[in-house]
């Protein structure tokens, strides 16, 4: 009987804690042209939404390659720690998921959209994103940045 029970609370459980969450097969199913926009963001977007504070950024390198060099506004978790760390992530904004060359962004990225996230991946990777946060527009971003997300 107490199997029974463990059972049943497991399944609902199961069926309640990611709602938004599709398996891999139907989400291909699904694939459209639409989600195929929807699943990316540039860096002059993705720079409004976290001035706003709309979007998290989630750098998903490895550890090492976070600590040479990163962006201000990023978190690091990496492409092989994500499944167990996904407490981390802010549900209730966009987010967004990078590399340099979004090989491992599109693979984080995919993964959270399969557990019911939000989420997209950053099209110019964090060098596009490095180039775009130059000179002027650095000082501009951070300046916004800090003023409507205070830590």
């Amino acid at each position: 009987m107490k199997k029974f029970f463990l059972l049943v609370f497991y399944c609902t459980v199961s069926l309640f804690a990611d709602s938004k969450a599709v398996d891999y097969e139907s989400y291909l199913n699904a694939f459209t042209y639409q989600e195929r926009k929807d699943m990316k963001i540039k860096s002059i977007e993705l720079t409004v939404m976290l001035e706003e504070g709309k979007a998290q950024l989630v750098d998903i390198r490895f550890k090492e390659e976070y600590e040479a060099w990163h962006m201000p506004a990023s978190i690091n978790i990496p492409l092989n720690e994500l499944p167990k760390r996904l407490n981390e992530l802010d549900k209730s904004k966009l987010i967004v998921t990078a590399c340099p060359h979004k090989d491992r962004a599109i693979m984080a990225r995919t993964f959270l959209k399969l557990k019911g996230y939000n989420t997209r991946y950053l099209t110019d990777g964090l060098i596009g994103l490095a180039d775009y946060w130059r000179g002027d527009s650095a000082k501009e971003f951070i300046e916004e940045y800090k003023l409507n997300n205070k830590r």
